[in-house]
């Protein structure tokens, strides 16, 4: 990947079609994507982060409740962003399935951001870490189970293994809510299906390559993870209102 490290160059996907059921009440008629915190729909602080890190065009995967997130987007999406939208249609895709929906929208090489993160990363290291052999690279956080529950094999910088329903005791890194990604990461994935099965059968096969950071992330898909990130943005002052390009 040397010589090729605009993080514009490649779109990125956020995945915003779950349930969020772990909210509860809190999402039972507002999409996760549109709760408020730091005093705006999180899905605006999202859309701010990727723009102010160079990208270009967004993917917005839609399933539950995704007419309202689309609408929202179109009316305050930034300035610089073209945005466009992928439903999962009649039924849940998962996240797997949403991204295979929306591969004529993402090309060759793409961004993934789970729709709960927000995150603290250089896009241009995580460029840097996906080698020319690979399928991808994911972003992983030194983490021993604290916090989250580590499903990240990482040993001499390598990704050995990637396990989200039944980690082993050696694993000592989690998935970090961002990754890298070549068109042919989704090869098999037809209908429904989980990313983290498509992670565990790239790295079993050695195709996905890792990028560590340093820093925490923060999610709200817990009423938790929802509260801390709103103490944390409660002083950040909010951004002009801006148009964007859609298609």
């Amino acid at each position: 990947m040397k010589g090729r490290l605009d993080p514009g160059a490649a779109p990125c996907a956020i995945l915003c079609g779950g349930r969020a059921t772990r909210l509860g009440a809190l999402a039972a008629e507002t999409p996760k994507s549109l709760l408020p915190v730091g005093g705006r729909p999180f899905i605006d602080h999202q859309l701010d982060w990727l723009r102010r890190r160079g990208v270009r065009r967004v993917v917005l995967c839609l399933g539950h409740l995704g007419p309202a997130i689309e609408e929202h987007v179109r009316r305050a999406a930034p300035e610089g962003l073209e945005i466009a939208f992928a439903h999962d249609g009649a039924g849940p895709l998962g996240t797997g399935g949403a991204l295979r929906r929306a591969a004529p929208l993402l090309g060759p090489l793409f961004w993934v951001l789970y729709g709960d993160s927000l995150l603290d990363v250089d896009l241009g290291a995580v460029m840097a870490a996906l080698p020319d052999a690979a399928l991808g690279v994911l972003t992983v956080l030194h983490n021993r189970g604290q916090g989250e529950r580590s499903n990240v094999l990482l040993r001499g910088g390598r990704l050995l293994a990637y396990e989200k329903r039944a980690p082993a005791p050696e694993m000592e890194h989690v998935d970090y809510g961002l990754s890298l990604l070549r068109a042919g990461a989704l090869e098999g994935v037809n209908g429904p299906a989980d990313l983290a099965d498509v992670f565990t059968r790239l790295a079993a096969a050695g195709h996905l390559a890792a990028c560590a950071v340093g820093r925490p992330f923060h999610e709200i898909g817990s009423p938790a993870g929802l509260a801390a990130l709103d103490r944390h943005l409660e002083q950040a002052p909010a951004p002009s209102a801006h148009t964007a390009g859609f298609v």
